[in-house]
């Protein structure tokens, strides 16, 4: 079996990080710490070592879901021959669920730990990139500039398309996902308007933080 680069966020359930390793086969171990977590980074670092387990910490600054989608999609590039893992039970309950999300949009494996057991969780094998259109692109870029858009219809005017065709790219039909089903686009209906707005998932995809 391959050995495996595993990535792991530090929170408040080190343990799984073992279980896991005795699993996979590990080669080396990238820490995800928050500021607040070194200490634990630096136990694990120290315990794993012990092992010849090379550990490598790397700092989580700002927004827990921008910084772990940005480093595990930079992590995938820099590691794009090894067989990557990500670990997403050692962390607490936010940088478990960013971990896991990550993973899922990169298409990278991961795994978690129920008791003393490691458990392979599946890989999503589908693009965002393969489904968005030029203007579904489009239109994610203007909603990404600053007071723009909140409405279908100043959304319509900016693009200079009708008002049933950014709602079908938004919203979608029978035969395809609109924005809003993918996950990237977040509507509400406020005095039978609807506005509208990025969600967190396009802000990242648009800064280049899922590879998938």
């Amino acid at each position: 079996m391959n050995k495996k680069i595993v990535i792991a966020p530090v929170g408040d359930n080190m343990d799984a990080l073992f279980i896991g390793i005795k699993e996979f086969p590990t080669e080396r171990v990238i820490l995800l710490c928050p500021e607040e977590n070194f200490d634990a980074a630096n136990k694990a670092k120290k315990d794993l070592e012990k092992f010849q387990i090379p550990v490598q910490i790397s700092e989580m600054k700002g927004n827990v879901w921008e910084s772990m989608f940005q480093k595990i999609s930079e992590l995938k590039e820099i590691e794009n021959e090894k067989d990557i893992i990500i670990n997403t039970a050692t962390g607490d309950r936010m940088t478990t669920c960013a971990a896991t999300s990550a993973a899922f949009v990169n298409g990278l494996k991961a795994m978690s730990v129920m008791g003393n057991d490691a458990m392979m969780l599946p890989v999503l094998k589908f693009s965002y990139y393969s489904l968005l259109t030029d203007k579904k692109m489009d239109i994610m870029n203007l909603l990404n500039e600053p007071g723009c858009c909140s409405s279908l219809e100043e959304l319509s005017k900016k693009t200079k398309m009708s008002l049933p065709l950014i709602s079908y790219h938004i919203n979608g039909n029978l035969k395809s996902e609109g924005l809003k089903e993918m996950g990237l686009v977040e509507t509400t209906e406020q005095k039978g308007r609807i506005n509208l707005k990025l969600s967190m998932l396009g802000r990242l995809l648009l800064k280049g933080y899922v590879n998938s």
